[in-house]
């Protein structure tokens, strides 16, 4: 039997990985606290970035891979991080082309936003942000996989991972919470919980590493807690960049609910 890889959140990135080791042949558990998936991706305004793509070819704009990197390095400025950066654009117009072809995604609007040298960030023609496009199309694509291959998809949401196992320096798989009982999943692990712009909890990471935002609202999901964080730290792992926590000076704010510590994001 194929080993199982246990993706833990249901945005973008867990969704990603979930597809990626399904169609490598692998079988899959997602976990996600949360009733729906989605996370802070589905907010998403302005598309997915991409260099060198089929789309920029056919519309004769003349991007390179190599100018993308530099406009990220730049961008990153003290912080840069070349390895990690030269992955992300140098593999982006494979990405693009994946969502496109195995999700059948119209990425055809392709508009220069901030920090580029060319257009490069893709969207549909459609009125829904990108960001809810894309993850919908994956989201839709997984249930369906739940029905036709329960042997190899499975889904459990309000299943609320509290540890991440190990035996030595082995990750073993995870203890999580699913209709008031405790359960353990062996296998692979990949956390996908997103960030913690909204910790307002006791332990809370943003209070800790940014307590200057504590007191802000948020535009973030109230998911975005820090439990993967959390649960790294608790077996020995260390953070990086925890205090860059991005602050935007606009938000949308319900009349009704003037005080609330939730709002809407106003883009630029």
């Amino acid at each position: 039997m194929p080993p199982r890889v246990i993706v833990v959140g249901g945005g973008l990135s867990g969704l990603s990985a979930a597809h990626t080791v399904y169609l490598n042949g692998g079988n899959v558990l997602v976990l996600d606290k949360q009733n729906f998936f989605g996370g802070n991706s589905t907010k998403a305004t302005s598309g997915i970035n991409g260099a060198l793509t089929r789309t920029q070819t056919d519309l004769g704009i003349a991007d390179s891979v190599k100018q993308f990197y530099e406009d990220t390095l730049k961008s990153a400025r003290d912080k840069a991080r070349p390895d990690l950066i030269k992955v992300l654009t140098y593999n982006s117009a494979s990405a693009i082309h994946w969502l496109q072809e195995i999700f059948n995604l119209d990425l055809t609007l392709v508009s220069r936003l901030g920090g580029h040298s060319f257009p490069r960030t893709h969207r549909g023609h459609d009125a829904k942000f990108p960001g809810m496009a894309i993850t919908y199309a994956l989201m839709q694509r997984l249930e369906e996989l739940t029905e036709s291959e329960p042997d190899r998809v499975q889904v459990l949401k309000k299943a609320r991972v509290t540890a991440v196992n190990k035996e030595g320096n082995n990750i073993t798989g995870v203890t999580y919470e699913y209709n008031g009982e405790t359960h353990t999943a062996d296998g692979v692990v990949v956390l996908a919980t997103g960030g913690y712009a909204a910790d307002f909890t006791e332990d809370s990471l943003l209070k800790k590493w940014r307590p200057d935002t504590f007191n802000l609202s948020s535009t973030n999901g109230v998911h975005a807690t820090g439990d993967g964080q959390k649960m790294l730290m608790a077996i020995g792992a260390n953070g990086i960049d925890m205090d860059k926590v991005q602050v935007h000076p606009t938000g949308l704010i319900d009349p009704k609910d003037p005080d609330s510590k939730w709002k809407f994001l106003a883009a630029e």
